[in-house]
């Protein structure tokens, strides 16, 4: 039986993750602050669900505390860890950046320690496409160069790519680092575009679309990316040899793996999805693009599809679909 660890367990990746870890029979331990970044009761409402699966296990507390992390590993010995607790946002990380210096790169820290001193099987970190940053050469692949991060979000996260693979190359720790693209669908975070855009058109109020609408996103719906995380649990740097466009390490067990959907979707046709799954008309406001973000995202999936089998592939339009159902039923 798997006993797996997932830091962020009442976020919106490290719920769905952890309600298939269950499904298969696992036994999952479950950390997570219940920050108040947004509303606290969707957290709670998620954790709810998983503690009445058998096998799930809550902590309450924040990855940064010094020595939270080792009593858990200590405790628990988990075989599998997948580290999602994180401070997310990258307009947020403008104004508070010193939050992301202490959940980023602290908390990312006391994990590498407590890996350390209790090491896993196999220890997978969640990293972001915006590490690429104004890297225009697209698709991005794992083996671009990225030293030009547009946000300390993406800052702090490049640093833990960095932090990891110093762990990975002193101690042996086998790490997979996800570099996620644009993660959507139900139980999302009130912060992102997709809950903003839907619950403004179902008020009838309006929209507001940066750039003029001049974006392209690589959307990837959450259970495509749970999937392919689910898969990447099994595919440990090590133990197997590395291929032609394989990003692991030349001196260490460290990879980085895109995990996105493999077509950017142009801003206006992801709108069009919400105005067609919710019958109703956006009203739109058109304003500059915003500090920190950039025009388009696009991953390459060659990497993930090697390791295992698998490519996220479900429609911007059947996605939106499903969440807005779930939107509708969950605040009603």
């Amino acid at each position: 039986m798997m006993r797996a660890l997932i830091t962020g367990a009442a976020g919106f990746i490290g719920y769905h993750l952890a309600r298939t870890l269950l499904a298969e029979g696992a036994e999952v331990i479950g950390l997570d602050a219940h920050d108040a970044y947004y509303d606290p009761a969707l957290k709670a409402a998620r954790e709810e669900r998983l503690l009445a699966l058998p096998g799930y296990t809550a902590i309450r507390g924040r990855v940064e505390d010094p020595g939270l992390l080792s009593d858990v590993f200590a405790r628990s010995r988990p075989d599998v860890v997948v580290h999602l607790a994180a401070q997310a946002g990258v307009r947020h990380s403008i104004d508070h950046p010193r939050v992301y210096l202490q959940s980023n790169i602290a908390g990312t820290f006391e994990l590498l320690e407590a890996a350390r001193a209790h090491p896993p099987r196999h220890l997978l970190l969640a990293s972001t496409s915006s590490v690429y940053g104004a890297n225009r050469d697209m698709p991005y692949r794992e083996t671009d160069k990225v030293d030009q991060q547009m946000s300390f979000y993406a800052a702090s996260k490049k640093a833990t790519e960095a932090m990891a693979h110093s762990y990975a190359h002193l101690f042996g720790l086998p790490v997979t680092m996800f570099r996620f693209f644009t993660v959507y669908g139900p139980w999302g975070r009130p912060d992102m575009a997709l809950y903003l855009f839907t619950d403004a058109i179902l008020k009838g109020q309006p929209i507001k679309v940066f750039n003029h609408g001049r974006m392209r996103r690589d959307f990837t719906y959450v259970t495509d990316l749970v999937r392919a995380i689910r898969l990447l649990i099994d595919a440990v740097p090590g133990t197997t040899p590395a291929s032609p466009e394989d990003s692991l390490s030349p001196v260490a067990p460290h990879r980085v793996v895109n995990i996105g959907n493999g077509a950017p979707v142009e801003l206006g046709d992801f709108i069009a999805a919400i105005e067609a799954a919710t019958g109703r008309e956006a009203r739109r406001e058109l304003l500059p693009m915003q500090p920190g973000d950039v025009p388009a995202t696009w991953a390459d999936t060659t990497l993930l599809r090697h390791l295992t089998g698998y490519a996220p592939q479900t429609p911007v339009a059947e996605g939106v679909a499903r969440y807005v159902e779930w939107f509708r039923s969950y605040y009603g």
